[in-house]
């Protein structure tokens, strides 16, 4: 049975299409997973650790099930700590508008339109973004703001 797991692996590599297919994911989840370690600079990362471990001790939170999905960047305090929310959530957004709005549900209709639609969408995904990450650096210069049992600097 590993045999033919291994024979069916290499197989995998021996289709150019799908070998390319693999090392394009396994590059992107390697640029996520460094995302998730390199640090912000001038913050206190360890302060934020310590925070997080009280509350893994306390139970299961929102923030802790946020940092979950971050792959553990927020934590580290580190870039990548928005993680792919902001796109999911302004595909979200988009898709309940083009139910809404007409004008969008005839864009969707039309040849072409899920294209412009999807422009759309990467579109607020920069807004969301630049609000999100702002709200976030805020939230991390201050922490006592946001959380009231924090005990840092």
């Amino acid at each position: 049975m590993l045999a033919s797991i291994a024979n069916t692996f290499s197989n995998c590599f021996k289709i150019p299409e799908l070998k390319s297919r693999i090392l394009f994911t396994m590059l992107v989840l390697a640029i996520c997973r460094l995302a998730a370690y390199v640090r912000i600079p001038g913050l206190d990362g360890a302060a934020l650790a310590a925070y997080f471990k009280t509350l893994h001790a306390d139970g299961s939170s929102v923030l802790g099930m946020y940092s979950l999905f971050t792959g553990g960047a927020l934590e580290n305090c580190a870039v990548g700590a928005l993680g792919i929310m902001p796109y999911i959530s302004a595909t979200i957004v988009i898709q309940l508008l083009t139910a809404v709005v007409p004008t969008l549900s005839k864009l969707a209709r039309e040849e072409g339109g899920r294209v412009k639609i999807i422009k759309y969408s990467r579109y607020l995904t920069v807004l969301l973004c630049l609000g999100q990450g702002l709200f976030m650096a805020i939230g991390w210069e201050n922490p006592q703001s946001i959380f009231p049992n924090f005990q840092g600097k």
